[in-house]
Parts: structure tokens; sequence; C-alpha cells
């Protein structure tokens, strides 16, 4: 198995990636080094981000505390320390975000998310019924259900990418628990 793998440059990805650098380093300053390397890919990165930015009902809070707690499921420090920096501009204060990765949250509502986007995470796509019914019950509608689904899934395909290639994390570092 190869062992390391190196985090592609600009020069070294198809010209449709080159674009999609220069609108990450012009939107947010640099490149992270996962979305890079998707660039592996000539198509993956364009067809990640697209999904990545398609529209849901979840809030920009609700993302990033799935987001969150996923990655903490999956051990991925690299999501971990990118959506730590993203909960804080979402909001969340550092003891809001440290009980999402604790698998909770004092928002009721926001608490049946985490636990049952967690419980979703690690039992691969089965759920504790109670979970799900409290998931209900705090408000959240089928649509909402079937679009933590798909967040799961793309956090999910970041955890396992960042898991197998560990490429350098680029963001300040998240702290163990």
């Amino acid at each position: 198995m190869k062992t390391q793998f190196s985090v592609p440059t600009r020069e070294q990805v198809a010209p449709a990636n080159q674009a999609i650098f220069d609108n990450l380093q012009k939107a947010i300053g640099f490149v992270p080094n996962l979305y890079a390397t998707i660039a592996y890919s000539d198509n993956g990165l364009g067809r990640f981000i697209a999904y990545q930015n398609a529209k849901t009902s979840l809030t920009n809070k609700e993302k990033e505390a799935v987001n969150l707690v996923v990655s903490q499921v999956n051990e991925c420090v690299y999501c971990q320390s990118a959506h730590l920096v993203l909960g804080k501009m979402n909001g969340f204060t550092d003891e809001q975000l440290l009980d999402i990765r604790k698998g909770k949250s004092e928002n009721a509502k926001l608490n049946a998310l985490v636990k049952l986007a967690a419980d979703i995470t690690k039992n691969r796509g089965k759920a504790d019924g109670d979970l799900v019914d409290d998931f209900f019950a705090q408000g959240y509608t089928n649509e909402n259900l079937v679009d933590t689904i798909l967040l799961i899934s793309d956090k999910t395909a970041m955890n396992y990418l960042h898991n197998l290639t560990q490429v350098p994390v680029d963001f300040p570092l998240a702290p163990a628990l």
C-alpha cells in the first residue's frame, strides 16, 4: 500500500481542477489539502464541491454540527479541525463545539440532530428508533432526515479520504478529546 500521499499542486491537476483551485484561492485564501487531494480525479473535485454546496433544508449551524460529530465518530482529525473553525464562523462557542464532539448539545433540537447523526454514522445507516422519534419530536421533517443522511455521506467521504491518505492538516489542529 502507498503509505504517503502528496498533495498535488495546481500544475499537477487537470485544467478544470486548476480553475477550481483558483476559485478556492480567491474565496478562502488557500486550497485546503483535502480538496487538493480530491483533484487527483479529473472530475471528482468539481462533482464533490457541487454536491457539498447543494441546497439543503438544514441551517448552516445544523450542517456544521453534523459535519463535526460525523468527523468525530469517524476519527478524522482533518475534518474535526476544519469544522471547529467553520463551527466558530457559524456562531458556536468552544464549549458548544466540545459538546458536539462528545455527541450532545444543550439545545434540545440540536441535541436530537447530533445524537441521530452520530448514531447513523456509528451504525452504518441504521439508527436507534428512539433517536429517530426524538428527531421528529423536535420538529424535524422527512426532508431534514434525507438531508441529514446526504450530509453524513458527504462528510464520511471526506473522512475516509483523509483517514486513508493522511495528508497534512492545514487548519488549527483539533485537540484530542
